[in-house]
C-alpha cells in the first residue's frame, strides 16, 4: 500500500529537523528524508540570534539548546594593527525576545538535539540514506520517487513537500525553480578547533579588517573557537589547507600546538534567492530558498524564520481550519525581510572587506569619528541597523500593515502593530510561576487584553478552541495571580499596549501580531481573523 503522509521534508539539517519538530508538535504525519546516512559531524554554522532561540522555544528545545551555547557579549572591528575602530555590544542588548542577542554553538551538537527531539512524536519518521529522484503532483497530493539506502526505489505520497536540502537543493531543481543572484569568487578558509582552555588573549569576537588579510576570530562554546580568513591571490585550497598554513594563520590568536583542529575547509559564499518559494505543493526553506554573505550571521537564522512562519500555516491547512490561500502568505511575508537582511549583510561586507590600504585607513578614521557621536554610536553598538522582523503584507488584519503617524518619540513604532513581532517578557502565570510569555501562551493563537478580559470579547468558543487559541488578561505588576490572567512583571506588555493605543491583541502562533484593537474596535477581531483564514 502506498504510504501517505501530511508533509514530506527533504533534508535533515537544522532547518529540516526544526520544521519536523514544529509539525510533530502539531500532530502532523511527517517523513524526513535525508540522503546522507550519518550526521555531517563537522562545525559549519556557528552563530544564531535571539530570534532563533525564540523559534527553538516554539519547538520546546530552547532550554536544552541554550545549555550548550555561548552568549557572546560583544564583537569588535579592528584595523591592520589590531586596534578597534568599531564595536557591537550584545551584553544587555534587549530586542524583546527574551534571549541573548548573539549566541555561538556547535552545529553537530545542535543537530543531534534537534534529531533527538523528533523521538517525542510518534507521527514523525526520520529516514536516513533516502534520496528523492522525482516529484509528480496531482490535484490532492505530491508523489515522490525515493531511492533507499540499499538502492531500492519506492513511492511516497504527501500533501506537501518541503525542500530543506541546502543551496544545491534537489527539490528546487526537480521543481524547475531558478536560483538567481550573485556568487562571490573570493575564497575563504574556515577553521574550527577546540582547546583545553581558551587563553585570555583570544578575542571574544573580532572582525579583522586588515586589507592584506580580512578575517574573523571568535571564541565558541565548550572551549571551541572559529577562525576564518580570506585567501590571497595565488593561494589555493591545496596550499592553504595544509597543517603548516593553518598554523601560520591562527598563530597570532591561539597557540597552534594547543588547538585540536576539527575542520579546515575552503569555501566561497553567495547571495542568491529562488525565483519562487512555492510551486504547487512544493515549498523551499533555508538555503534551498536563499543564501547570503555571512557577515551578519543570519544564514541559518533566516531558515529558522522560514520554518516558524510556515509550520503553523501548514497545520491549519492540513486540519481544514484554513484555506490553502493562507500558504501563499509564506513567501509574501518572508521574502522582503530576507532581501533586507541580505542587503545589510552585503553592506557590512563592504566595510569588512576593504582591500585598498588607503581606503581602509579612511574607513578606520571615519568610524572612530562616528563613535564619538552619541546617537550614531548607539545606532552601531546596539545594532539598530539590523532589519526589524516585520511583515508589510500577509496574514494580518486587513492583509497589509497600515501606515500611521509616529507618536513623536525617537525609535517608537507606528501606531499600527500588525505584522510586528510581539515582545516576550517574563510574566507570572496563574500559579505564580515566573515564565517566559510564549511558554504561557502555548502553541496556537493567543488573545491578550489590557484593561479588559478577552474572554468577554471571544464569543464563538468552538472557533477559538479549534485554533488552539488561549485568552489572557494582562495585569499590572504587583497584581495577584489568578486564572486566565498574566502578571506583567516589568511593565513591558503594558508599555506595548499603551504605545499602540490597544486594548486587545491577537498574536499568531509564530508570535507575530495579527491585529491590535482599541476598546471600541474589539468586536471586529473575530470576524477579521475568520476572513484572513479563509
Amino acid at each position: 500500500m502506498l504510504e501517505d503522509v501530511d508533509v514530506a521534508i527533504v533534508g535533515a539539517g537544522p532547518v529540516g529537523t526544526l520544521m519536523a519538530n514544529l509539525l510533530g508538535g502539531r500532530g502532523l504525519r511527517v517523513v524526513v528524508l535525508e540522503r546522507e546516512t550519518t550526521p555531517h559531524g563537522t562545525p559549519r554554522a556557528f552563530s544564531c540570534d535571539d530570534e532563533a532561540l525564540r523559534v527553538y522555544q516554539q519547538a520546546g528545545l530552547d532550554r536544552e539548546l541554550t545549555a550548550t551555547m555561548y552568549a557572546c557579549p560583544e564583537a569588535e572591528f579592528t584595523d591592520a594593527k589590531g586596534r578597534a575602530f568599531a564595536k557591537l555590544v550584545f551584553r544587555g542588548l534587549d530586542f524583546g525576545n527574551g534571549f541573548p542577542a548573539l549566541n555561538f554553538f556547535d552545529q553537530p551538537t545542535l543537530e543531534a538535539i534537534l534529531r533527538r527531539g523528533l523521538a517525542r512524536f510518534e507521527s514523525v519518521s526520520l529516514r536516513l540514506g533516502h534520496e528523492v529522484l522525482a516529484i509528480h503532483e496531482d490535484a490532492e497530493r505530491a508523489r515522490l520517487e525515493v531511492r533507499g539506502p540499499s538502492g531500492e526505489t519506492h513511492a511516497l505520497r504527501a500533501r506537501y513537500v518541503l525542500g530543506c536540502d541546502g543551496r544545491k537543493s534537489t527539490i528546487r531543481k526537480l521543481s524547475g525553480i531558478a536560483y538567481e543572484g550573485r556568487r562571490y569568487e573570493e575564497p575563504w578558509i574556515a577553521i574550527s578547533g577546540v582547546m583545553d582552555e581558551i587563553p585570555d588573549t583570544m578575542p571574544l569576537a573580532r572582525f579583522v579588517c586588515d586589507p592584506a588579510r580580512p578575517g574573523f576570530v571568535a571564541r565558541g562554546t565548550e572551549n571551541q573557537c572559529r577562525l576564518e580568513f580570506m585567501l590571497r591571490e595565488g593561494e589555493t585550497r591545496e596550499t592553504i589547507e595544509t597543517p603548516a598554513s593553518i598554523a601560520r594563520l591562527i598563530a597570532p590568536y591561539v597557540d597552534p600546538a594547543k588547538i585540536r583542529i576539527q575542520r579546515a575547509s575552503v569555501y566561497t559564499f553567495e547571495a542568491k534567492t529562488a525565483a519562487q518559494w512555492r510551486k504547487g505543493r512544493v515549498f523551499l526553506l533555508g538555503d534551498a530558498a536563499h543564501t547570503m554573505p555571512p557577515f551578519m550571521g543570519q544564514g541559518l537564522v533566516s531558515g529558522l524564520r522560514d520554518a516558524a512562519n510556515l509550520a503553523w500555516k501548514l497545520a491549519l491547512c492540513v486540519s481544514g481550519r484554513a484555506s490553502e490561500r493562507l500558504l501563499d502568505t509564506y513567501e509574501e511575508e518572508r521574502r522582503p525581510h530576507l532581501v533586507a537582511m541580505t542587503e545589510i549583510s552585503i553592506r557590512l561586507g563592504y566595510v569588512f572587506l576593504v582591500r585598498d590600504a588607503r581606503a581602509a585607513t579612511a574607513r578606520d578614521v571615519v568610524f572612530r569619528g562616528l563613535d564619538r557621536v552619541g546617537r550614531v554610536r548607539k545606532f552601531i553598538r546596539d545594532m539598530e541597523f539590523k532589519p526589524k522582523p516585520t511583515c508589510d503584507a500577509g496574514m494580518m488584519r486587513g492583509g497589509r500593515r497600515r501606515r500611521g503617524r509616529f507618536d513623536g518619540a525617537p525609535g517608537v513604532s507606528p501606531r499600527y502593530p500588525e505584522g510586528t513581532y510581539f515582545p516576550q517578557p517574563f510574566v507570572c502565570d496563574a500559579s505564580g510561576a515566573r515564565v517566559r510569555l510564549d511558554d504561557a501562551l502555548g502553541a496556537g493563537f493567543a488573545v491578550l487584553g489590557f484593561g479588559l478580559d478577552p474572554r468577554e470579547v471571544v464569543r464563538d468558543e468552538p472557533f477559538w478552541t479549534e485554533l488552539g487559541a488561549r485568552c489572557f488578561q494582562v495585569l499590572p505588576a504587583g497584581s495577584e495571580a489568578r486564572e486566565g490572567a498574566l502578571v506583567d512583571e516589568d511593565g513591558a506588555l503594558e508599555r506595548w499596549f499603551v504605545r499602540y493605543g490597544a486594548a486587545l491583541v491577537i498574536v499568531r502562533p509564530d508570535r507575530y501580531v495579527f491585529g491590535g484593537y482599541s476598546r471600541a474596535k474589539t468586536t471586529l477581531a473575530e470576524g477579521e481573523l475568520r476572513r484572513a483564514l479563509g
